[in-house]
């Protein structure tokens, strides 16, 4: 259905005889509203039965084909995005989708070397899925996600949100989710955050890469540790400050604090 603006708008509805495109297994709806998913895809074949499957699994979908109506969209919970777009590169895509909202995205891409993979969780992707791909794979990635984000948002609501953590030059805000090297505000992309408040919840402790990816990630997470890694450089970076979160060689990664900052 068009809704006016050149994007088709699928709401729940009992599904045809066409829609058995995508084989699907008895599963409960696990959220207690329809949430709602952005798709982005060009490819119709691709697109309808995800459409249908995901509406009888209880989501609501928005479909889009082209980028520019992706980022004119609203991104509702959620952001299914191809990177073979017509008339905008995927990554650009994603990142101008990060740069105005915090709804987790999932890349759906043909694309599998890991140079690309890094890329794109630099730029704030939450996980990825390569093509071809199983239907129930993908619903598992979308709930282990929304999970995640879910738990994650809890963050900023614990260990005195209103009290802003600072080491060093370095001061993190849970509760508006920013932070500041040296009084200059620094971006970061969600899943980034999530990494750094973590380490700031127990400072100077060592945490175990495995739980790391177990708290900040997901306890059933699909993707390659060097995921960790990755962040972990990119936070180095961001912050200026490479001694910051310091590698325990065979454990995994602490927040470093001087005594200094820890009387305060």
């Amino acid at each position: 259905m068009d809704n006016g603006t050149g994007r088709r708008v699928r709401s729940n509805r009992s599904p045809g005889k066409d829609s058995a495109k995508v084989p699907l297994h008895a599963a409960e709806t696990w959220h207690p509203a329809p949430m709602r998913i952005l798709l982005v895809e060009d490819d119709s074949s691709i697109a309808e039965p995800l459409v249908s499957g995901l509406e009888r699994q209880g989501y609501q979908l928005t479909w889009v084909s082209t980028g520019a109506d992706a980022l004119n969209a609203d991104p509702g919970d959620m952001v299914l995005l191809d990177l073979g777009l017509p008339d905008l590169d995927g990554q650009v895509v994603c990142r101008r989708l990060r740069d105005k909202t915090d709804v987790p995205i999932i890349i759906v891409t043909a694309r599998s070397d890991e140079i690309d993979r890094v890329a794109l969780l630099e730029l704030g992707a939450d996980d990825y899925l390569t093509k071809p791909f199983g239907f129930r794979e993908l619903v598992a990635r979308m709930r282990a996600v929304a999970r995640r984000s879910q738990r994650s948002s809890g963050l900023a609501a614990t260990d005195s949100p209103d009290e802003p953590f600072a080491v060093g030059e370095v001061t993190l805000d849970r509760r508006t989710r920013k932070v500041m090297v040296g009084g200059v505000p620094v971006s970061l992309t969600p899943k980034e955050f999530d990494l750094l408040a973590f380490l700031a919840q127990d400072p100077g402790a060592v945490q175990a890469r495995g739980h790391i990816i177990e708290e900040v990630w997901d306890e059933h997470w699909w993707g390659s540790t060097k995921t960790l890694d990755v962040h972990i450089a990119s936070l180095r970076k961001k912050l200026g400050e490479a001694d910051i979160i310091e590698t325990v060689r065979g454990v995994g990664y602490r927040l470093a604090v001087d005594e200094e900052d820890q009387e305060r």
